[in-house]
């Protein structure tokens, strides 16, 4: 059967949903970094603490991202990107009846399950229905929203938290946006269902979750609560290892991996994967704790420290809608994947040297930097990616890129959360001392709730939290060197201009790429065979 690819008309209805979905899923971590701070005041957290209801989205997003993008290649794409919706609605709601850090901590680590499918499943959509060498065109549209949810999302939060409203709503706030996207999505999506005879590789999902969630967990208490060379070092490092071995082991020989390693093995894979993981860690490592820099190291409002992110959300925006324009016209991506992690490090090099009397005029524009950089190379290296791999392994290998990212995000905040807190310690307690005042006496109190100190205790903590940030971000650029180098040795393939890889070997075949690129009709896959089959448009 001949079926007509999709006009600009019908992907722009399709994207109204996916990008709302994108919105709302971004819009989750970045309402809540300005306020964060407040929060954990609030509940008379620890900077631990802080690090961790940060961690335990991305964890949960990185664990959950490979399934999710198994299922795409396995069952409707459309009910997947709706089931996540609604996980990431109930974590919402629950984190935002939270009583104390722990169980805020259990709901955001929920919540990052529904956040890790539409993150992934918004990108596997995308490819289900645009070629490779368009897909630049829309990706400013996805760059417009990264940049309004991360530009909007701090002045969100930071408006709530000053607001009569209270912290909770930063959390509430999204819900509405989550069911008017669930309602969009049923509307306007129309996705073909790949359906094949498959085996979910549960044990695979598993030990890889364990084996991160043990790797983060050891990163997050090493050098605080025990040391380096410790019984405790050997068991959650070497048990992640194992975990870690093990999950490749049975990747190798399961017939439906969640990794799909001869994909990964690719050059080009291989090499986005090192650049999204050193990408990812740079990014998230370093961006996350800015909020809390304006905040305690400044002295600034949640509002106030939301306006001053705008110069890194405005180099992300510029960057991905100039950059996409610029590849669909092109037709190449390693030179903008190349240039943004070149502009990442010169970015994240600048904020180094950063303490908490920095001008702000300098402080923005190594921000725009950061951003400019961030835009160009994220969406591009999981362009690269889908422009080598056939459509029925779009699903597996956006997420897995997806995965790679967010677990370098994850590890990223981890490690940079576990040196700030240490060298703030370290900081407030050589002043404290230094005052004649006790390290653990009261008045040193919790040192992210700052109302309950005394003004001088007050001005050591803010000195000392802005002092530290700098050493974070010098060890964000050393990491993004790194993605510079992957990036460089990435294979300069001009992308395609049609939606599934290589010259179809059957006439069935054929009908199946054109059915992936219709929104009213669905082709069942079996296995070794290709049938179309009309059937129901979900």
């Amino acid at each position: 059967m001949t079926q007509k690819p999709m006009t600009h008309r019908q992907i722009l209805e399709a994207l109204s949903g996916l990008l709302l979905v994108l919105f709302v899923a971004m819009l989750s971590g970045t309402v809540v970094s300005t306020a964060l701070p407040k929060i954990i005041g609030a509940l008379n957290g620890t900077q631990g603490q802080y690090t961790w209801v940060v961690t335990a989205t991305l964890l949960a997003a990185t664990a959950s991202t490979p399934i999710w993008g198994k299922l795409a290649d396995l069952f409707s794409k459309k009910t997947l990107i709706q089931t996540a919706i609604v996980v990431f609605a109930v974590g919402s709601v629950v984190a935002g009846l939270a009583q104390n850090t722990g169980q805020l901590i259990a709901a955001r680590a929920f919540q990052g399950l529904g956040v890790g499918g539409l993150q992934a499943l918004v990108q596997v959509a995308i490819a289900a229905m645009i070629p490779p060498r368009e897909r630049g065109r829309y990706n400013g549209y996805l760059g417009g929203v990264m940049a309004l949810a991360t530009v909007g999302g701090p002045l969100l939060g930071g408006l709530i938290v000053d607001s009569s409203l209270g912290w909770r709503w930063c959390f509430f706030v999204g819900v509405p946006v989550a069911v008017i996207a669930f309602f969009l999505l049923q509307k306007t999506l129309r996705l073909p269902v790949m359906r094949r005879e498959a085996k979910i590789d549960y044990l695979g999902a598993t030990l890889i979750a364990a084996g991160v969630s043990l790797l983060l967990i050891w990163v997050s208490f090493v050098d605080k609560d025990f040391g380096w060379i410790s019984w405790q070092s050997l068991a959650m490092a070497g048990g992640s290892v194992l975990l870690l071995v093990l999950a490749t082991v049975v990747e190798a020989r399961a017939p439906e991996p969640v990794v799909p390693l001869p994909i990964v093995k690719r050059r080009t894979t291989a090499l986005a994967i090192v650049a999204s993981l050193a990408v990812g860690m740079a990014m998230f490592g370093g961006s996350v704790f800015l909020g809390q820099y304006f905040q305690i190291g400044r002295g600034y409002s949640p509002t106030e420290a939301g306006l001053l992110t705008i110069p890194m959300m405005a180099g992300v925006l510029g960057a991905s809608i100039i950059g996409g324009r610029l590849v669909t016209k092109t037709g190449k991506v390693k030179p903008f994947i190349v240039g943004g992690t070149i502009v990442l490090v010169i970015g994240l090099a600048a904020l180094s040297v950063i303490d908490h009397e920095t001008s702000l005029v300098y402080i923005g524009a190594a921000m725009f930097l950061v951003g400019a950089g961030v835009g160009a190379s994220m969406q591009n290296l999981v362009l690269a990616v889908q422009n080598t791999v056939a459509l029925r392994d779009i699903g597996a290998a956006s997420a897995t890129v997806a995965f790679f990212r967010s677990l370098g995000g994850a590890v990223g905040v981890s490690v940079l959360g576990a040196v700030l807190a240490n060298r703030v310690s370290d900081s407030i307690t050589a002043h404290l001392a230094e005052a004649g005042i006790p390290a653990g006496g009261k008045s040193a109190g919790s040192s992210l709730n700052l109302n309950e100190l005394p003004p001088v205790v007050q001005h050591i903590v803010r000195a000392a939290y802005g002092d530290a940030t700098g050493r974070i971000f010098l060890i964000a650029a050393a990491i993004a060197v790194i993605g510079v180098i992957a990036s460089l040795f990435l294979k300069p393939a001009p992308l395609r201009s049609s939606l599934d890889a290589g010259p179809p070997a059957t006439a069935a075949a054929t009908a199946a790429a054109a059915a992936d690129a219709v929104p009213d009709a669905d082709v069942e896959i079996l296995p070794r065979r290709l049938t179309p089959s009309p059937v129901r448009a979900r």
